[in-house]
């Protein structure tokens, strides 16, 4: 029997070395075609179906050259005798990772917020003092960086999205500071989300802003290089993003990354617009409010009412997590901005905080979501209520943002700067509030036990309540000895947890721990001016080591936050000063 002609265009076995990759490292039949096999196909891994037949290079090894061309670039601009090879030469047949290079890394100082563009008043506010946050005149910003993006990019790959390798990579490093960022999030349901259909992934907005963080974080590793890259994708798709109303979580979500980043790197006006777009969406659909229903049991209230929080799933659980994100952000830097907040907490219910506490992201996989409370949540806690549910780290976190936030906007309404028996009792009853708050957060002796995420958080929550003792008492401390002092013990509190802080730390603190900081400086400058004056032949050598020991830790935090090297100029000065 002759034997049958076979097709040209079909062959039972395909010629060796021709499988892509995927198929060669499981060892599976691969029919070959492209842009992606049936076997990969199959498995929804479209995106990692990549061939190696040696007659151009893969998506993986573009990465990996660019990644080397990278690190000859730094190695050039720290030793000027480097001379880099003036020819790669490209094997086909390399798969090994490079190592990261190292190098120093410097404030970038190609661009400055100058004072006339400044969100801060001319004039210092009641609660602010002199040489305070709010007369911080330059902010240092990252400076822009071109690249082609046909580096990221075929033809196949979506125009708002890395190759999945390099996807995984990134969401692999930011994922230890997504609560330093405050993003709550399940990062493992992220990871694998890499690998469905566009449709069924988040938004380009977010996963890019966290792309953004992950080569911000990276600094001054080569990944460093892409951050102008990652900000110019979120904020293209962000126009996109806000037309789709299934995905205002990943918005709000973005827009805190990216609201952060800017603040983070001194560009204020950026960081403030930002932060107040993820509040202003979170007041439009009312995410921290309590759900109305009508007589049919639908919910009434803005666009997308559907997004309160309600009793079900992880999703759920990342809404109430996103919400509190924006309270934190807004409430904490709309201090330092000297800026009103955007998130409203009044007597009328319709702009009242109801939303539960945050719980760990776990608790919501687990189906554990609190109901609704009848009363509002924030300013239960700060008339005295104390309810169950509040003592999770995430919560913690966020009693510590409103007692910052009280204690500002309390001591800014003192107008007249008079110690009347009404502002007294004000006083004290927020600073009741505050005893009690650090009197729940484990002490920083014992902060070696906790998980390192929770951690970072409780050092947070502590500097935040000292902080806010500091607000209370700062605008009589000239004139009332017991407001100097009781202020002064607020900052050698700070002193003290910062002394706790290992080199580690600095690397997954939130960047608001900066402008607290300054405030803490500002403290010991005041008590270190006030007793020079009144006792000058007396040895104040306690105060300069402290202002020593601030130094040292606002130093090591603005080498990764640019905001905070104007604040470490003016320590150094009074330092130097006799």
């Amino acid at each position: 029997m002759a034997n049958k002609p076979l097709d040209s265009n079909v062959q039972s076995t395909l010629q060796r070395g021709k499988a892509c990759l995927r198929c060669r490292k499981r060892k599976m039949r691969c029919d070959g075609q492209k842009p992606a096999c049936q076997q990969c196909t199959r498995a929804k891994k479209s995106d990692g179906c990549e061939y190696d037949d040696g007659k151009g290079k893969t998506r993986t090894q573009i990465l990996r050259e660019t990644i080397v061309k990278l690190e000859h670039r730094i190695r050039e601009l720290e030793d000027p005798e480097y001379v880099s090879p003036s020819v790669t030469l490209f094997d086909p047949h390399f798969h090994s990772r490079s190592n990261s290079s190292s190098s120093s890394f410097g404030s970038p100082e190609s661009s400055y917020l100058s004072t006339s563009h400044s969100p801060f008043p001319s004039d210092s506010s009641p609660a602010s003092p002199p040489g305070s946050w709010a007369q911080l005149q330059g902010m240092p910003s990252p400076s822009p960086v071109s690249f082609s993006s046909d580096v990221y990019f075929d033809d196949q790959q979506s125009p708002f999205q890395p190759p999945l390798e390099l996807a995984q990579m990134l969401l692999d490093i930011f994922a230890p500071h997504s609560r330093q960022c405050g993003l709550e999030i399940h990062m493992g349901r992220l990871r694998d989300s890499l690998t469905l259909p566009a449709s069924e992934q988040r938004h380009p907005v977010l996963m890019n802003a966290i792309y953004l963080w992950a080569c911000f974080i990276s600094r001054p590793g080569p990944l460093s290089q892409h951050e102008e890259h990652y900000l110019r994708h979120s904020l293209d798709a962000l126009p996109e993003a806000l037309r789709s109303n299934d995905k205002t979580i990943d918005v709000i979500q973005a827009s805190c990354l990216l609201s952060l980043y800017f603040l983070a790197n001194g560009r204020l006006l950026e960081g403030s617009y930002h932060a107040s777009a993820a509040a202003s969406i979170c007041m439009q659909v009312g995410l921290g409010g309590r759900t109305t229903l009508d007589s049919q049991g639908s919910p009434l209230g803005g666009i997308d009412s559907d997004l309160k929080p309600t009793m079900s799933d992880l999703r759920d659980g990342e809404r109430i997590l996103a919400f509190w994100q924006v309270y934190n952000l807004d409430r904490c830097w709309s201090v330092i901005l000297r800026k009103p907040w955007v998130i409203l907490d009044m007597s009328d219910p319709r702009h009242s905080i109801y939303c539960p506490w945050p719980q760990d992201i776990k608790d919501y996989e687990n189906g554990h979501i609190d109901t609704i409370d009848a009363l509002p949540t924030v300013r239960s806690f700060l008339s005295g209520s104390v309810s169950a549910s509040s003592f999770s780290v995430p919560a913690l976190r966020v009693k510590a943002s409103a007692l910052f936030a009280s204690a500002d906007r309390l001591s800014s309404s003192w107008s007249a700067k008079k110690m009347t028996t009404s502002v007294n009792e004000e006083m004290r009853a927020l600073e009741h509030t505050i005893t009690l708050f650090l009197s729940t957060l484990i002490p920083m002796d014992q902060l070696d036990a906790v998980l390192p995420e929770e951690r970072h958080s409780l050092i947070m929550a502590h500097t935040l309540a000292h902080c806010a003792t500091i607000y209370l008492f700062r605008p009589f401390a000239l004139d009332d000895a017991m407001c100097f002092d009781k202020s002064s013990r607020a900052s050698r509190a700070c002193i003290s947890v910062i002394k706790r802080l290992s080199d580690r730390d600095f690397a997954f603190l939130d960047p608001i721990i900066g402008p607290c900081w300054w405030s803490v400086a500002d403290i010991i400058i005041r008590d270190l001016d006030t007793l020079e004056r009144s006792w000058p032949l007396v040895d104040h050598s306690d105060l300069r080591n402290e202002l020593g020991v601030l130094l040292y830790a606002m130093t090591s935090l603005s080498t990764r936050f640019p905001v905070v090297a104007p604040a470490v100029a003016k320590v150094q000065k009074r330092l130097a000063s006799q």
